[in-house]
């Protein structure tokens, strides 16, 4: 295959929003206003040959730190099959530079041409429970009964949700509404899966390597002395800072064998985002040479103890038998890769699957329980992280 870099100035004056550009049905991953956005599907690849298959690619390009991309999504179970998308176009807006890259001669003004407005609609919602609030609550006594039995140090236990209209949901008018409230969160649509994760899994620029897990979460109230209250709680709470505590280690522990050296932030600080708080700590590092490409990271760290449990394995055991439901892609990684093995992943949370015909869309939210754990409470935890994504789909 063959693909053309060019700066974007020889399309555009200006460099588009790229949420515009992904539209309804394109592709895109996004933080504030960086990242990529494509359009149309070149090829479906697996997602463990990408890197090489990106590097066999005819690449004529006048910007140097271009390479071509890959798009897409990895699900919640440790080895999930899944495919990455190259886009026939994908324009990057990255590091101050700005650049569209076609596959075998696809059509650039096409992809870059204005989209059309996303129309205002007023449908009629429901809002369905896809397990009822008993079977949540005993999951998650079960997760704490294993704590606390020793079997566990922490699982994550979630709950899925529907939201159903009676006409098509605006993916491109979602996607504006989490840039006006999310824009600090990585941000993607790609084949139906929508969302705003505040959480980096991975990322790797070269020889470096970042990650930032989030575990741990208080709500936030819109109100600054209510909020500062509840992040100091948040911090001083023993039951949250065992539950980041779990995650940042074993983040760190997979991530040993692939560096020369990583450094962590001596505590955690709390991060926020338009609903929820978390408490978060930032890791930096240098790979190890030959370094690995960010997939075999991806693969390495997915799921990471923030969305399935410490040890890994009887985790996710539990997870199967208590929860009932499949998680799909919720809690697995989403992200892109380059030809170089570059690339920058993000935990596939706060998001919704949509249907094909748009009419209706799943939406799941969980939290890490361990012994102190209180079912009640983590209910109200989940019905605070379902306001990221219901209140960018439902428009009365």
């Amino acid at each position: 295959m063959r693909a053309v870099t060019r700066p974007l100035n020889e399309f555009v004056d200006e460099v588009p929003d790229l949420n515009d550009i992904a539209g309804d049905d394109g592709l895109l991953f996004v933080r504030g206003g960086e990242g990529l956005a494509g359009r149309g599907t070149a090829v479906r690849v697996p997602i463990d040959d990408a890197t090489q298959f990106l590097q066999s690619f005819d690449h004529d390009s006048t910007i140097d730190e271009a390479a071509p991309v890959a798009v897409g999504n990895v699900g919640f179970l440790p080895g999930s099959n899944s495919e990455l998308v190259v886009p026939e176009v994908a324009v990057v807006n990255r590091d101050g530079q700005a650049w569209v890259t076609a596959i075998d001669g696809a059509d650039v003004e096409s992809a870059l041409a204005a989209p059309a407005e996303p129309r205002p609609v007023a449908p009629a919602w429901r809002l369905n429970q896809l397990t009822t609030t008993d079977h949540y609550l005993a999951a998650v006594a079960a997760a704490r009964d294993a704590v606390r039995s020793g079997a566990l140090t922490k699982a994550v236990i979630a709950r899925p949700i529907e939201v159903r209209a009676d006409a098509p949901i605006s993916v491109h008018a979602v996607l504006r509404r989490l840039k006006a409230t999310f824009a600090s969160s990585y941000r993607f649509s790609i084949d139906g899966f929508v969302g705003a994760s505040p959480e980096l899994l991975i990322a790797v620029d070269g020889a470096s390597v970042r990650s930032h897990p989030l575990a741990g979460t208080t709500p936030r109230t819109g109100n600054v002395e209510a909020d500062q209250r509840l992040a100091a709680e948040l911090q001083a709470s023993a039951k949250n800072q065992i539950e980041h505590r779990v995650v940042i280690d074993d983040v760190h522990d997979r991530l040993l064998p692939f560096v020369s050296y990583l450094d962590e932030e001596p505590e955690p600080s709390v991060i926020t985002v338009a609903n929820v708080q978390h408490l978060g700590t930032r890791l930096e590092g240098m790979l190890s040479q030959p370094s690995p490409s960010v997939i075999e990271l991806v693969r390495v760290l997915t799921p990471t103890p923030a969305l399935g449990g410490h040890p890994r394995e009887a985790a996710i055991e539990l997870i199967e038998r208590v929860e009932g439901f499949e998680r799909g892609r919720y809690g697995g990684a989403i992200g892109w890769v380059d030809a170089r093995g570059n690339g920058t992943w993000a935990v596939a949370i706060r998001c919704a699957e949509f249907s094909a015909d748009r009419h209706s869309a799943r939406l799941v939210a969980g939290g890490g329980i361990v012994a102190d754990s209180e079912p009640l409470a983590e209910l109200a935890e989940t019905q605070a992280k379902f306001q990221a994504m219901l209140s960018a789909i439902i428009r009365p």
